[in-house]
Formats: C-alpha cells, sequence, structure tokens
C-alpha cells in the first residue's frame, strides 16, 4: 500500500476523532485497495497503519478494528453507525423481507429493477466534505447502500439490476433508522416506482368521426355534465380508447396515454398500411404481455371502427422520436375535390405545378396553433375527373401541409392553392390519408 494511502488515511482518522467506521473508512479508498467490500477495506487500512506506526496501534486495532468495543467507542461521525444497522439488517434479511412484502402486496410482475435509498441530507454532506478536505474522488455512502442491497435483493428476487430502463425502481428511506428504537427496522420505510410500458404499432380509422385521442367536454373540461352525457367527453369512443381499454385490462396498468406521429381530422379516415403511434401504459402491474393475442382481442373488440397492426414492446424515447416533424417524413392522401363550376380534365392539368407552398394557420385551428408561415413542398399529384364538377385528387406531401386549405385557399392564407389554380371555387368534401412514410 503506497505511503499517500496511508497518510491520508490517518488523516482521516484523526479527523473523526478515531471514530469512524470500517465501512466509511474502506470507502474513501476503494479506488486504491483491493478487498471483498468496503469494509473489509477499512480493517486492512487500519492494520497497515498500526504495522507501518511500528507502535502499540496493533494493539489497539484487535480491539476498536475487529468489533469497535472499547470504553471510547461513539458513533461514527459521517454515517452514525447507519452502515451498521443496515448491515446487520441484511444479514438478518429484515430489509430484503421488508422489500419483498410491498413487491407481494402490489402483486408486481417485473424483469429487473433498481434500487434507491434516501438518508440524511446532513450525512450525505458531511461525507462531500471529507472528500473535499482529503481530495478524495470516490463513491458517496448511499452508493455504498444502494449497491449492497442492490446486491443481496438480486440474489433473493433472482432478477437483475438495470441501470437504464429499469421495470421498478425500489426506494428504501432510512430517514428514521437512527431513531431510538429497539428494532430499528420498523422505522424503514419501502416505496416502489413502477415505470410504464411503451407499445408501438400502425393503426387504422377505418370510419369518419372518431378522434385520434379522448376529447373532453368543452364545456364541462371532463368533469361531466348534461351537454355530454356524463360522459365527460365530446365523442364517445376515439383510437386512444379503443385500443387502451384492452390493454390496460391485460396489463393492470393505472392509466394510458396515447402518442401518434401526427394526427388526422376527425372527419378524415386513416387507411393504408395506418400511421405509427406508441401507447404508454403507466403503473402497469403485468409487464410480460402477448401483444398478438392483444392485437386480436383488440381489433375484434374495435372491428370495422379502427385496426391496430404491428404491436411490438418499444423504448421511452420512441415517443417523442415519433411526433418529430421530419423533411423527411411524408404523407399520401385522396381527396374528393367539389368544386362551385365545371371543371374539364385538361384543365386539371394546371395543379402539376403545385410545389412549394406557403401555408399561415388555417383559420380553423388558429386558435391552438401558432399564427405563422409554414412552407411545405408537395411530391407527387395524379386527379381523376369523377363528374363535370367532382374529381379525386391524389397527393403525395410533405409532412405537416394542411391539405383541406391547400384545395380551399383558406381565403388566401394558403398560397398556390387548387382554387386559384383552377380559378373557381374548390372544398375538400372527403379526405382519407392513404400513406404515412418515411423517405430515408
Amino acid at each position: 500500500m503506497d505511503s499517500e494511502t496511508i497518510k491520508k488515511a490517518m488523516d482521516l482518522i484523526e479527523l473523526t476523532n478515531e471514530n469512524i467506521c470500517d465501512h466509511c473508512l474502506g470507502r474513501k479508498f476503494s479506488d486504491k485497495i483491493e478487498a471483498e467490500n468496503n469494509q473489509e477495506r477499512g480493517k486492512i487500512l487500519r492494520k497497515e497503519i498500526a504495522i507501518s506506526n511500528n507502535s502499540s496501534n496493533l494493539e489497539k486495532y484487535e480491539k476498536y478494528g475487529k468489533d469497535r468495543k472499547y470504553e471510547k467507542y461513539e458513533k461514527c461521525p459521517i454515517c452514525e453507525d447507519i452502515l451498521l444497522k443496515i448491515d446487520e439488517n441484511l444479514k438478518n434479511e429484515a430489509i430484503l423481507e421488508k422489500i419483498i412484502a410491498k413487491i407481494e402486496y402490489l402483486d408486481l410482475e417485473f424483469n429487473n429493477f433498481l434500487l434507491g435509498s434516501k438518508i440524511p441530507k446532513e450525512m450525505l454532506q458531511k461525507d462531500e466534505d471529507l472528500n473535499n478536505e482529503l481530495d478524495l474522488d470516490v463513491e458517496n455512502i448511499k452508493k455504498e447502500i444502494n449497491r449492497e442491497i442492490g446486491k443481496l435483493l438480486e440474489k433473493k428476487l433472482q432478477k437483475e439490476v438495470e441501470f437504464e430502463n429499469p421495470d421498478i425502481v425500489i426506494m428504501v428511506d432510512l430517514n428514521n433508522i437512527l431513531k431510538t428504537n429497539p428494532n430499528p427496522i420498523d422505522e424503514v420505510k419501502v416505496r416502489i416506482q413502477i415505470n410504464p410500458i411503451f407499445i408501438e404499432g400502425r393503426y387504422l380509422k377505418l370510419i369518419r368521426g372518431i378522434p385520434q385521442t379522448k376529447w373532453p367536454c368543452r364545456k364541462c373540461k371532463g368533469r361531466g355534465c348534461k351537454d355530454c352525457n356524463d360522459t365527460g367527453k365530446m365523442y364517445e369512443e376515439s383510437v386512444e380508447e379503443l385500443i387502451s381499454e384492452i390493454v390496460l385490462k391485460n396489463s393492470y396498468g393505472r392509466s394510458a396515454k396515447f402518442h401518434g406521429a401526427g394526427r388526422e381530422d376527425i372527419d378524415v379516415r386513416m387507411l393504408g398500411t395506418g400511421r405509427p403511434f406508441v401507447l404508454e401504459i403507466k403503473e402497469p402491474k403485468v409487464r410480460n404481455l402477448n401483444l398478438e393475442k392483444i392485437a386480436i382481442e383488440v381489433n375484434e373488440h374495435s372491428a370495422g371502427k379502427t385496426q391496430y397492426n404491428d404491436l411490438k414492446f418499444t423504448y421511452r424515447n420512441r415517443k417523442a422520436e415519433i411526433k418529430v416533424s421530419s423533411p423527411d417524413t411524408y404523407k399520401t392522401y385522396r381527396a374528393l375535390v367539389e368544386c362551385d363550376q365545371e371543371v374539364e380534365e385538361d384543365k386539371l392539368e394546371k395543379l402539376q405545378t403545385l410545389n412549394i407552398i406557403k401555408q399561415q394557420t388555417p383559420q380553423r385551428v388558429a386558435h391552438r396553433r401558432a399564427d405563422k408561415i409554414r412552407t411545405r413542398e408537395v411530391k407527387n399529384i395524379s386527379t381523376n375527373l369523377i363528374d363535370s364538377k367532382t374529381f379525386e385528387l391524389i397527393i403525395k406531401t410533405q409532412g405537416g401541409l394542411y391539405i383541406k386549405e391547400l384545395i380551399s385557399s383558406d381565403d388566401g392564407r394558403s398560397k398556390p392553392s387548387v382554387s386559384e389554380l383552377l380559378e373557381l371555387k374548390a372544398i375538400c368534401k372527403e379526405l382519407d390519408v392513404i400513406e404515412v412514410g418515411n423517405d430515408r
């Protein structure tokens, strides 16, 4: 062991009036000494200090370093012996039993976990102050507590610790363990955070009149009133609710949140291969869902209204990724266009000049969208004359282009527009989304 480590260890013992426990002493030099745990490192240090001093310290080590029972004994000034109490309760599995009882009470299914703890802030501050004074860069006391409990819990539960994306987070509150109590474990509180699961897929909306997400009643704001028949909703069903109620039933989740890659209007169908979405299930008690069976159940439940395909588990960040509007995303629409005058097929050729469109925020969404001018690209257009005043428009555009306003011009807020190029008044009678994709 190098002399600098011994010198700093001696300084640390002196700064703590020789009352530092082996756990805390060893932890301060965990990067310098090989040992099974910090308590063993502390004992090794005390023995090395005693030998290097060639004094009666070795005798003191035998008394103090092994069991710390001698007439001057006081609590460790860093951890106040919380580590000794935790160690004792880990050996008799009292803390582990308390955690397992909580898991069983909640009836949780999980594959991995993360262990966290709460300890007095003053304790953490003392620990950090000593690190700064002796220029030590090592883990704090909380990390040791988390690691020691976590290691034993892994063996007990036969589950692995997961730091990046745990299914559950077990929080052990030790703030009151130092209270005068014949049984300190009574003061340990356990709380479990159940992290959400995320299911990705694509949905089709086969009929008009269904919103993508639950739409609270405008009058009562979701509380329920006579205008909404006490449902709290503007519409009886939504794409979100038709799938979430089945998944919640199977997962025993608390609630669900729907994240779509954009949205279509209520009167617009979503056809083709569907629109990507992520369904977030909060606090699920069952995580290992059979998504193939759930897809069958969901599609039977919503038959003729909506359809949900390609269900798979995904990660948290995916919900944000599918919402990001990218220049590479595109949508293809089928619009039934109705004109106030007769239009000839050769005149429809003018629509091939539609390319770069500048749109001011449409009047119909101005109350909930920023008023600005958006520039979007039309990628491809084809037309099919149905009768003298009606034609079908198939149009592929960059994501974010408002099709209804591209057709009507929205009182000149969309330039150019179908109405402008055809020199008549045109409206979108029906609209379907037939493809949502990415050019990359």
